[in-house]
């Protein structure tokens, strides 16, 4: 069995709504070739996606969705015809071949899926995945189709899995809480930047769960601003309680790398320390209660640059026992990139320190976000535990 396998091929590169969208896949070369360079990633490890099928599609999807994605990603598609299906939109414009270039998407996670579930691999990543605002019957924030929730209805019926998803993009990610929001099998975790200022709107500590899914649906709407300390003890403090009580058997994380400071689409002020943990405890978790089955998938992350290249470097190098770098990026990295990034790139794998001024209001923050972690754990920690169905 291997460790772990990265799920890459340049197929995922065609996931392109225009050269000047914020989504760019252009931050997976970025990623693979940084792994390179410092030699943390071979050939032998690299798994081309497979394209999911239309009927893999229809796990989640509607059939008419899907048939009028298809039509859209035709040469010429007028643009107005499917606004209502949330596609040639401003967030989400058509672009050629999109119907194949997003299933190519949900078929690397349906890749990773298998090759942790068939017990070929303990740990699978598709930097390509993490699309997690697709909806049944539209689009969404740059999301066409819904990877995870594909793959979450996926490892169900193929593997009769019980699936935790946690999501620490900043965005909420209401696309899969809302495709298992009855499902008392799929627990959802979302940490993410509050609705109040951001996209899409929701995730508020009362949205539990609905039916036989109510108390296993999980969101943390974190303050506007929330730096490290903040955003890591509610991290490791509900993902830790919520995986013992739910038991798990497999975990699915989405690692938006847009908690960042430096993104240009969100208001919280994360360093390279977040991204450093976040997969350090997806692993141990793993390890603990899912006899080492997690797949990871990419997501937000819009300073391609500077953030998302360390960021997802290191989920790699944590599923391999790689001892995090702390110095300098290669310089053959730096110098090949320079020349083609628009800012000046990062050339240490953590941050300046300080990246930014101190924040006047941190100790409010930080009592709200501890205020909002305990009211959101509330019922969990006044229950016994969860019973999985027999």
């Amino acid at each position: 069995m291997k460790n772990a396998v990265f799920v890459f091929s340049e197929d995922q590169l065609g996931y392109k709504f225009s050269d000047t969208h914020p989504f760019n896949q252009k931050r997976l070369t970025l990623t693979v070739d940084l792994l390179k360079e410092i030699n943390a990633l071979s050939l032998s490890e690299i798994v081309p996606p497979r394209m999911a099928t239309d009927e893999e599609l229809l796990l989640v999807h509607d059939a008419n969705y899907i048939e009028i994605v298809k039509e859209a990603s035709k040469e010429n598609a007028d643009s107005t015809k499917y606004e209502s299906y949330g596609i040639g939109t401003e967030d989400t414009p058509i672009f050629p071949d999109m119907h194949e270039a997003s299933a190519i998407l949900v078929g690397g996670t349906l890749t990773a899926v298998d090759y942790v579930m068939e017990g070929k691999s303990s740990h699978a990543v598709n930097l390509g995945g993490g699309l997690h605002h697709g909806f049944r019957g539209r689009a969404s924030g740059f999301c066409v189709y819904n990877d995870s929730s594909v793959a979450i209805k996926y490892m169900q019926e193929k593997y009769n899995a019980r699936v935790l998803y946690i999501d620490t993009d900043a965005h909420h990610g209401d696309g899969v809480q809302w495709s298992f929001y009855d499902d008392p099998n799929v627990c959802t975790i979302s940490i993410h930047e509050t609705g109040r200022y951001l996209f899409p709107g929701t995730g508020n500590i009362t949205e539990r769960g609905s039916g036989e899914g109510y108390g296993t649906s999980f969101n943390f709407p974190i303050d506007a601003f929330t730096e490290d300390e903040s955003f890591l003890d509610i991290y490791r403090t509900s993902f830790r309680e919520i995986v013992e009580a739910f038991k798990p058997d497999v975990i699915l994380s989405q690692n938006g790398a847009d908690a960042h400071y430096f993104d240009p689409l969100t208001h919280l002020y994360g360093t390279m320390k977040i991204y450093q943990e976040i997969p350090k405890l997806a692993h141990e978790l793993a390890h603990e209660f899912c006899d080492g089955k997690w797949i990871a998938v990419g997501g937000g992350g819009y300073d391609i640059w500077r953030v998302v290249p360390r960021a997802w470097s290191y989920v790699w190098m944590e599923m391999n026992d790689f001892q995090l770098p702390v110095g300098e990026l290669p310089k053959n990295w730096l110098d090949k990139w320079s020349k083609e990034s628009p800012i000046p790139l990062i050339p240490t794998w953590l941050d300046p320190d300080p990246l930014y001024e101190a924040i006047p209001r941190k100790i409010e923050i930080t009592e709200k976000n501890k205020q909002m972690l305990d009211k959101a754990l509330y019922q969990l920690r006044n229950q016994q535990s969860f019973k999985k169905n027999q």
